[in-house]
């Protein structure tokens, strides 16, 4: 036991050697650039209308209530919930300036097991959270060219799974009237493995380049929201409020628990310590910056956007584009789907810019294999795990439904949240000497509330993923004990080391 949980030393965390180090290009705009590409994406563009709506399945049974109109409380929870989050990523993203985000914070404050844990729940924050982007991504794409009177046949821009899950007659129809082939019906969301293949090549080829393509289409994402607001608020019916909270509190909690995928993404600036200039100053500005910009900008799109149609309305795959639309603006309706487009471009962008980082940093530690921290001797870029993480969300986009990947990916990122909120705690008391560029306020009451709301919010997912989280566990400690403990950097190096 002691061995598994051996920490790493801080000192340990950063790499040596020029050879091992990523390039540092980017500054505090940079960074709070990349807080919006990441976090307003996926979640306010689509899961905004399960969040409102509810959920029911083709059967019948209700999935999850939906929080009406109180939606906007429900972005204020969660802004509260990721706020005392931020806090404790600031500070040890200050004090440990590593790529591999609370993977490395783990390490260092919880142990090696605890670090694997982290690294293993990370990936579904970013590989298979990145699925559900993608296929948000192809809906409003659909959408934007069926404005231009363009239609693919719908085998080809549904997943196997959405059909088989929706609670669309028309959707689920697909599984009977899609081409087979050895009696198995073919339907692939193929926009989406597209876009996910090339946001890849674009990682591969460069950070700055990456950058530079971000700060553009968050630009146009603001634009666009922009937009949104000021159209729509002129559009808002105020009956359309009542009643405002159809569910109680049973559905703000359900709809925070569904919609806390739009508030993940804030946490990939800390895979960005490795390529940011002063990390220990730019790392919390970055950070808390780009968190608080995005609550309020949740809180004005949620009071619009249920305040244009009945609530039941917003359950769609693009549903801000079809407020406008149902509301009778169409011409914005479609000005908001082509925005909608480049901005969850900017959110794929960002989520495949973490996760080849999260690997590299735990294979530099021995704990995946070697080939996974080789850097390209051109690009300076993790070129094999850009790769390798690139195909495996673009296949995964193929045939995955969006609705059962965000609560996967929400209970994986909300457990890592709150381990880095116990981190944060422990480190206080193991190294208190350590310099500290970002102090947590309040401690032990932030960490110790942060850590509480991310299992309260975690509380309000249904049994079916905590099911499915506790099979990805398994599979991740398994694997563990069979490759990372045998091979572990840290377990090769003598205790005074």
């Amino acid at each position: 036991m002691s061995q598994l949980l051996r920490r790493k030393p801080i000192a340990a965390l950063v790499p040596g050697s020029d050879s091992e180090a990523l390039r540092r290009v980017m500054g505090p705009g940079d960074l709070i650039m990349l807080a919006i590409g990441a976090v307003i994406g996926a979640g306010i563009f689509s899961s905004i209308g399960t969040a409102a709506a509810g959920e029911t399945l083709p059967t019948g049974e209700v999935v999850r209530y939906g929080a009406g109109p109180a939606l906007i409380l429900s972005f204020l929870l969660l802004g509260v919930v990721c706020g005392l989050a931020a806090l404790c990523y600031a500070e040890l993203a200050s004090m440990i300036p590593q790529a591999g985000s609370a993977y490395a914070y783990a390490y260092a404050t919880l142990g090696e097991l605890v670090a694997w844990i982290i690294g293993w729940d990370l990936i579904l924050e970013y590989a298979v959270g990145n699925i559900a982007v993608a296929i948000a991504w192809s809906g409003y794409f659909n959408s934007l060219l069926s404005g231009f009177g363009v239609q693919f046949p719908e085998f080809l821009t549904h997943g196997y799974r959405t059909a088989l899950l929706s609670s669309d007659p028309a959707v689920h129809a697909l599984l009977q009237t899609a081409p087979r082939v050895a009696g198995i019906p073919i339907l692939l969301n193929v926009p989406a493995f597209v876009i996910v293949m090339l946001i890849t090549w674009l990682l591969y080829i460069g950070v700055k380049e990456s950058v530079r393509a971000n700060n553009i289409m968050v630009a146009v994402k603001l634009l666009v929201l922009f937009v949104f607001i000021a159209v729509g608020a002129g559009h808002v019916n105020p009956d359309n409020y009542v009643p405002f909270a159809p569910n109680g509190w049973r559905g703000i909690h359900q709809g925070a628990a569904i919609v806390f995928f739009a508030y993940i993404g804030f946490d990939a600036i800390s895979t960005a310590a490795e390529e940011t200039r002063d990390p220990q100053r730019n790392m919390p500005i970055g950070i808390l910056g780009g968190l608080a910009i995005c609550t309020v900008i949740y809180v004005i799109i949620g009071a619009v956007a249920s305040g244009l149609v009945p609530y039941q309305q917003l359950k769609a795959a693009d549903p801000l584009a079809q407020a406008l639309q149902l509301a009778g603006l169409q011409t914005a309706g479609l000005f908001v789907a082509a925005g909608a487009v480049v901005s969850l471009t900017a959110v794929l962008l960002v989520f495949q810019y973490g996760q080849p980082r999260i690997f590299f940093a735990m294979a530099r530690d021995g704990l995946l294999p070697r080939w996974a921290s080789k850097i390209h001797p051109r690009y300076r870029t993790p070129h094999i795990t850009t790769v390798v993480s690139g195909i495996a969300v673009a296949v995964g986009s193929l045939v995955m439904d969006e609705n059962e990947i965000y609560d996967l990916t929400n209970i994986g990122t909300l457990s890592a949240f709150a381990i880095v909120c116990i981190g944060v705690l422990v480190l206080r008391r193991t190294d208190p000497d350590r310099p500290r560029p970002f102090r947590v306020p309040a401690l032990p009451l932030v960490a110790v509330a942060g850590a509480l709301a991310c299992v309260y919010t975690m509380s309000g997912l249904p049994a079916q993923a905590w099911e499915r989280f506790g099979i990805w566990l398994a599979i991740g400690l398994l694997l563990y004990f069979v490759y990372g403990y045998r091979h572990s950097r840290l377990r090769g190096r003598p205790a005074a080391e």
